[in-house]
């Protein structure tokens, strides 16, 4: 009996990752200041085998842009959450590509930059907190980004066509 359990749990553990779907949340910001700065993003996520939610990419919704994210980093960005935060995920935005233009916007002069989150769930509003650690080494907390469920998209969202030598019509 007890091979047949240590069977199943070796498979279990080897057929999670491959049982992974890629999924595409869309959020729309809920509040001015994340208006202010990303209106909308879709979230690349990979669903796991028992339904835990990782995020890869965070892809802007209304312009274009696409950033890597990582799990992980040091407990001294969860130290700098406001009081009363319960998210704990700690993504590192990849400084390649358009990483480091959202590390900009988000933590201006800051050398790197962190999204935490909370638990992501289908239907359900999502709050980011961006903290950067500055070339002293300090870590701060830079912005909160409060997001309302939009949907699921079937693709990522298409890039816009680039219209600006298109003829206006009237």
């Amino acid at each position: 009996m007890r091979s047949l359990v240590t069977a199943i749990l070796v498979l279990l553990s080897v057929a999670g990752p491959a049982a992974a779907e890629t999924r595409y949340l869309a959020y729309d910001a809920a509040d001015r200041v994340t208006q202010a700065l990303t209106r909308g993003v879709t979230l690349e996520a990979d669903r796991g085998l028992f339904g835990g939610i990782s995020v890869r990419r965070i892809i802007s919704t209304s312009q274009r842009g696409a950033a890597d994210i990582r799990r992980g980093g040091p407990d001294a960005v969860r130290r700098v959450l406001p009081a009363g935060s319960s998210e704990s995920a700690i993504y590192h935005i990849a400084p390649e590509g358009d990483g480091r233009g959202l590390s900009r916007a988000l933590c201006p002069s800051s050398e790197e930059a962190w999204l935490v989150l909370g638990r992501v769930r289908l239907g359900r509003p999502l709050t980011l907190h961006a903290v950067g650690r500055w070339a002293d080494g300090t870590y701060r907390h830079c912005v909160q980004l409060s997001y309302v469920w939009r949907g699921e998209w079937s693709m990522p969202p298409a890039q816009a066509l680039d219209d600006a030598g298109a003829p206006v019509g009237r």
